[in-house]
């Protein structure tokens, strides 16, 4: 029970990779704040919760909005009282090539995977300072390391998020933060099965030394890892969890 008696607080957390992460710090006993735009979803996620061992609790937050993700640090404080963990996990990606692609879905992308992640951090990260102690994982992607074709925005948007957070924990390792990212490649979800299915599944798989795609479960683990005191003095690093997809130095 690492995490007995921890607050956590995941976004995009309704459904897919954020639903395992929040739940798998359910197990583990936590307080997990079921942070989503999908409010119904969100709320089934918290009950999933509170039935695995841990509490939780379903906020409604764009966190392209810098104001409603004030709002949702501010329900957490009021529920929980503290944040020991934040877990920047939302996200959205159209799978186009680059000139399909209209200013809008430029905009989207950049909005939540980006400012998504500058919002939530800034907004946890005056309580964190506070009380000198915190953990901050943003969960990227091998496409912001390599870059991936029909998803080049996407790409883009988390290398931003990639180098930020190596910014970033040089800034706030003096006050006992840590700061890492998780990218995983592709990996078995709701969002990803249409692609999955246009693409096949056995001819994705050829490319993972592993011989399988990921699951929830496998980037959940390495999250928990990286949030526990096992990897105190882990900063400022990105992880990638993707079967021997991508291997960097």
């Amino acid at each position: 029970m690492r995490f007995k008696g921890k607050v956590v607080i995941v976004t995009g957390a309704a459904s897919g990779i954020g639903r395992e992460i929040a739940l798998s710090f359910a197990r583990e006993q936590a307080s997990v704040v079921i942070a989503d735009i999908a409010l119904d979803q969100a709320e089934k996620v918290a009950q999933e919760a509170e039935a695995a061992g841990g509490k939780g609790i379903a906020v409604k937050a764009n966190v392209s909005s810098g104001e409603e993700v004030k709002g949702m640090v501010q329900k957490t404080l009021e529920a929980f009282g503290k944040i020991d963990v934040l877990v920047n996990n939302a996200a959205w990606w159209p799978v186009k090539y680059f000139m399909q692609q209209s200013e809008e879905e430029w905009d989207r992308q950049i909005k939540i995977i980006y400012y998504g992640t500058l919002y939530c951090t800034r907004a946890v990260l005056e309580h964190m300072i506070e009380r000198k102690s915190g953990v901050i994982i943003n969960i990227i992607s091998d496409a912001g390391r390599i870059g991936e074709p029909t998803l080049s925005v996407y790409s883009g948007a988390k290398a931003a998020v990639n180098m930020f957070s190596k910014a970033l924990a040089k800034e706030v390792g003096r006050y006992g933060i840590r700061v890492n990212c998780v990218a995983p490649s592709l990996v078995e979800t709701p969002g990803a099965q249409s692609f999955i299915e246009k693409i096949g599944k056995d001819r994705l798989v050829r490319a993972y030394p592993l011989g399988r795609l990921g699951l929830p479960k496998d980037i959940a683990n390495a999250v928990l890892f990286l949030a526990s005191d096992e990897a105190e003095f882990i900063t400022g690093q990105t992880l990638s969890v993707n079967g021997g997809y991508l291997t960097v130095c």
